[in-house]
């Protein structure tokens, strides 16, 4: 297990490889209305790529509306001049759902909507009604691949594949659509989520904005940093780096688990409950929400993703080689698409403490050398695929595809 020795320098001119996307194509000579439902707009990928659309409908010269039931990340969409409608629409209800179609219907009129674009199960189904309602077209995003044990729930997932472009978050997903509801080609697109590399830039980073997290999370200066992000549930893997941690057993490195545990507070306690029997409290901090997440990329040796269930994508691995960062992964979903194995990272079997332990000592063993080589091909590696500038353009012109722009 290596990753590769070869020499290089974190040099922005050396990783702008592609030349600038221009993120915003115009629609034409029109301006369409954009209208894009969501069950919430609390946190989450799906709810940031709603938002980063949002603002890109605007900059392109259309009117962009998002429907969910509200949440802080909605405030952002003033910001763009964007326009924000509160609706149920998270439920599950049958009925609350023709509510909700009955409701979508009469905002397609009022605003003149020209297409709608559904980001979740419950919500696709009152806008796919609303849609034929009113003979726009309609779009689906599929975030994640989503399971079904049944009849009932398979039809349920059925709507995502309504859509008259069905849009994949990753070949993975892609994959998953095109064998799981024999949607071809014609239909269906993929489009990677994407890294704002604007604000994931590593010189954007400043040293004081590196000492408030130091501060505020109490590491001590002589400790490597393994930093773990993402919300508090169990197939995360949050136990597993802990006992990879555990494995590892040298007293120079610290594991930082990065996220909110959004209620679950049962198993917060149980992972704190495994540090104190594995006598590692000095050696593993639970951090909790953080509002910084470029300057926690640039404190971090190393950064991991352990999680026992397949990522539909990605996105903090993808950030985090924006930064710079060597990383770590299990194999499961789209980490093939994500990361180059022994180039910008490594790839370990899912459920194995033991070979985890062992991918961090080899990425905290490189040379400063080998580091630089390493961040500069996942920046590189990142601003090839995986920007928010690429996401925006290939989604518009999804749209202006279907509006014939």
């Amino acid at each position: 297990m290596s990753i590769s020795d070869s020499a290089g320098t974190l040099a922005s001119d050396d990783v702008a490889v592609n030349p600038p996307v221009d993120p915003y194509p115009l629609f034409g000579n029109g301006r369409p209305t954009i209208l894009q439902v969501i069950p919430t707009l609390v946190t989450g990928g799906a709810e940031r790529g709603c938002i980063d659309i949002a603002a890109a409908v605007q900059r392109a010269g259309g009117t962009a509306i998002v429907v969910s039931a509200g949440g802080p990340m909605s405030r952002e969409l003033e910001r763009y001049g964007a326009r924000h409608i509160t609706l149920p629409v998270q439920s599950k209800n049958p009925f609350t759902m023709r509510r909700n179609a009955a409701r979508l219907a009469a905002i397609i009129r009022e605003y003149r909507v020209d297409l709608i674009h559904a980001r979740s199960r419950a919500p696709a189904w009152s806008a796919m009604w609303a849609a034929r309602r009113t003979g726009i077209p309609f779009v689906t995003t599929f975030h994640a691949p989503y399971n079904f044990k049944s009849r009932l729930k398979r039809w349920y997932n059925s709507v995502m594949a309504q859509g008259d472009r069905i849009i994949a978050v990753s070949g993975f997903v892609y994959d998953h659509v095109a064998q799981n509801y024999g949607v071809g080609p014609d239909r269906l697109r993929l489009i990677h989520r994407g890294v704002d590399v604007d604000i994931m830039s590593p010189e954007k980073v400043t040293q004081a904005r590196m000492a408030q997290l130091i501060q505020q999370w109490r590491l001590p200066e002589d400790q490597r940093i393994v930093l773990l992000p993402g919300r508090l549930t169990r197939w995360k893997g949050q136990t597993l780096l802990i006992d990879a941690i555990a494995r590892l057993g040298r007293s120079d490195v610290r594991a930082v688990l990065v996220g909110d545990d959004q209620g679950r507070t049962e198993y917060r306690q149980e992972l704190e409950e495994q540090i104190r029997r594995l006598n590692l409290g000095g050696h593993v901090t639970i951090a909790g929400h953080c509002n910084d997440m470029a300057a926690a990329y640039m404190l971090s040796d190393v950064v991991v993703s352990a999680s026992t269930e397949p990522e539909a994508f990605g996105r903090i691995i993808a950030e985090a080689q924006a930064m710079g960062r060597p990383v770590i992964v299990t194999n499961l979903g789209a980490v093939k698409e994500t990361v180059i194995d022994g180039t910008t990272g490594l790839v370990v079997p899912p459920n194995d403490p033991e070979a985890m332990a062992k991918a961090i000592r080899a990425a905290l063993d490189l040379d400063p050398l080998q580091r630089q080589a390493v961040g500069m091909d996942g920046m590189r590696h990142v601003r090839e695929n995986f920007t928010k500038a690429g996401m925006c353009h290939a989604t518009l012109s999804v749209y202006a595809e279907l509006l014939g722009k």
